[in-house]
């Protein structure tokens, strides 16, 4: 790190209410969203590391909305870790606040910047390195969903609005479709048809949420196993990390978009389609993990439509990419031709094969309820 950014950034570590000499501060991580550094401090006790972070702005506009979203999850976690007989600085995020007691630091230019206790001794891997890996994210988000079952989720802001409402997705969709603006709806035919013959799905767990049968719930919105800090000597996963997307939402929404990420056997941007399947292997421990990590909080709707969970965030994901594709890649970074085009047909061949082993899929439920 250059020196003149080192300086900067201590200035900023000087406004957290930590005791000690800076040592070193190196950025970390693989994170594309925030600025992520590993702050080194000395302090009398000896060397304590921390995890300081540059909130990007451009994606969560309203930081003081956010951080309490955050503070306000990782609080009720605290305590019912505590309660658990847990170690509630390893098993959640601890979130350092200011030396004016505020829970993140706004610099002279404009930029936001939080800090968080650096786990030990722990790792949160890219990919799945063996599937005990994917199971043991699978119980950390059922775990997560358990510990914030009686949290208010309706007391949370959308930090991005509407970010699951896949009925709102699908007017974006058919709009996108209408306008034509880059002229590739013709090329885009077959999949636009596939969307449209799904119409009817769009709205299905929304419309279960309003009339109160799918409860609202605090969601992660990201549940990636990168997102998940595995214990180095015994593997199990500890804490979920990365809370920028806590919102309320549906329990099935975050299942589901685990399954789309996870149990895919093709990589998001394979262009060979014959080789997208679903993983009934990875989705059978998946939903073991889950259901145990949840230990009863679900309800028996919740249950019945976790399959439908799956299906539901792969359909949206690809209607996303072919929505991006149809207005010109304006939101997806693309890295060659066609890009969302071949993201958007990956996740359709996933949703056509979760429907060739519905009954599968709905069996493997039932097994593990």
């Amino acid at each position: 790190m250059e020196t003149a950014d080192f300086e900067i950034l201590k200035k900023v570590i000087e406004n957290f209410n930590i005791a000690g000499k800076v040592l070193s501060v190196e950025n970390y991580g693989s994170g594309h969203i925030n600025d992520t550094y590993l702050v080194v401090e000395e302090q009398p006790e000896g060397k304590k590391r921390y995890i300081l972070q540059r909130m990007n702005t451009d994606i969560f506009l309203n930081t003081e909305e956010l951080m309490e979203n955050i503070t306000g999850v990782t609080h009720h976690l605290e305590e019912k870790i505590k309660k658990r007989g847990g170690d509630p600085m390893r098993e959640t995020l601890h979130v350092i606040p200011t030396k004016d007691k505020a829970f993140y630091f706004r610099d002279v230019d404009g930029s936001c910047y939080r800090m968080y206790t650096f786990i030990e001794d722990a790792t949160s891997f890219d990919a799945v390195k063996k599937p005990e890996d994917f199971y043991e994210s699978a119980v950390a988000f059922g775990n997560f969903q358990s510990l914030l079952a009686d949290y208010p989720a309706e007391t949370l802001h959308e930090t991005i609005p509407d970010f699951h409402n896949t009925g709102k997705r699908f007017r974006t969709f058919l709009k996108a479709v209408q306008e034509n603006d880059q002229g590739r709806v013709m090329k885009a035919q077959q999949e636009i048809s596939f969307v449209m013959n799904h119409e009817a799905d769009m709205t299905v767990l929304t419309d279960m949420q309003k009339k109160g049968e799918l409860p609202l719930r605090v969601t992660h919105n990201d549940t990636k196993l990168n997102n998940i800090m595995l214990d180095n000597r015994t593997g199990k996963a500890i804490c979920v990390i990365d809370l920028d997307t806590v919102m309320p939402g549906l329990s099935v929404y975050d299942f589901g978009d685990s399954i789309r990420f996870g149990a895919n056997t093709a990589a998001e941007d394979e262009e060979d389609v014959s080789k997208v399947s679903l993983d009934l292997n990875l989705y059978e421990m998946y939903v073991k993990g889950y259901i145990e990590g949840c230990k009863g909080s679900l309800t028996k709707n919740e249950l019945k439509m976790l399959p439908m969970g799956a299906k539901i965030m792969t359909l949206e994901c690809g209607m996303r990419f072919l929505t991006d594709y149809l207005e010109g890649d304006v939101y997806f970074k693309v890295h060659k031709k066609d890009h969302n085009l071949i993201r958007c047909r990956t996740q359709f061949a996933l949703v056509a094969d979760m429907e060739k082993k519905w009954s599968e899929m709905e069996a493997i439920i039932r097994k593990y309820s």
